[in-house]
């Protein structure tokens, strides 16, 4: 388990699916930076876990310095330059979908009673508060867009053809738009960070029963517990975080 200077505690850990012959995830657990994030490599195209390694390696190099608005905007540059790199891989003969290089992202920052949640994609953000499970980010998905626009339930759209597909990510298109949400800290939050091959291992009830332990190795061990216990085709990845 990591511990940052301001007594930020967190853990991470990524394992690969049985389906998959590399893992295409990739996760940062920074404390001594207040900043942490998981990336999944876009399945199905090539070279999705260099795509997933490059956003995580440079969200390890960005500053910690100034405050946490300037290390937003430091945050969208960074993913900005790795898009803008993902897509110069396309350039070439092979402009087909299976070409791409690209990877969702969902990162987390924190600064003295302040985070931000910035993302790209289907990978989560949870917060455990006052024994209760939010989701905070929400799904760059055709599936979460049919249900945005009131349409249909969720359980009807997910019988949407090629539902899951994402609508945004990085190396996707040109300008990358990430998604912010910002909000104060509490004392006993938990934060979650995860790509999908875990939450949709596991039931929302679970992950609140994993993160209600609080000490993130402990929960991420429940929640790695649990996962493996199913078929856990796709890579799983979870970054626990306690402010």
């Amino acid at each position: 388990m990591s511990q940052g200077p301001r007594q930020w505690r967190s853990a991470g850990r990524t394992e690969r699916g049985q389906a998959r012959l590399r893992n295409e995830d990739a996760f940062l657990d920074c404390p001594q930076h207040g900043c942490w994030a998981v990336a999944d490599g876009m399945g199905g195209h090539r070279h999705g876990d260099v795509a997933s390694r490059w956003v995580v390696s440079s969200l390890a190099s960005v500053s910690a310095r100034g405050n946490l608005d300037q290390r937003i905007d430091a945050v969208r540059k960074s993913l900005q330059g790795v898009n803008q790199r993902l897509r110069s891989c396309r350039a070439g003969p092979d402009t087909s979908a299976d070409a791409t290089m690209g990877s969702t992202v969902v990162t987390l920052l924190l600064e003295n009673g302040r985070a931000a949640c910035l993302w790209a994609g289907d990978s989560r953000c949870y917060l455990w508060r006052g024994q209760r499970l939010y989701q905070l980010s929400r799904d760059h998905s055709l599936l979460q867009g049919l249900i945005n626009e009131g349409q249909v339930s969720a359980t009807q759209a997910r019988g949407y053809p090629g539902a899951r597909a994402l609508t945004r990510a990085i190396g996707a298109r040109s300008p990358l738009h990430l998604e912010v949400l910002e909000l104060s800290t509490r004392p006993g939050d938990v934060f979650l960070l995860c790509s999908d091959g875990l939450y949709q291992t596991l039931s929302h009830a679970d992950l609140g029963r994993a993160l209600r332990l609080g000490a993130p190795q402990q929960a991420l061990e429940r929640l790695f517990a649990g996962a493996l216990r199913g078929a856990a085709r796709d890579d799983l990845t979870a970054v626990v975080v306690q402010p």
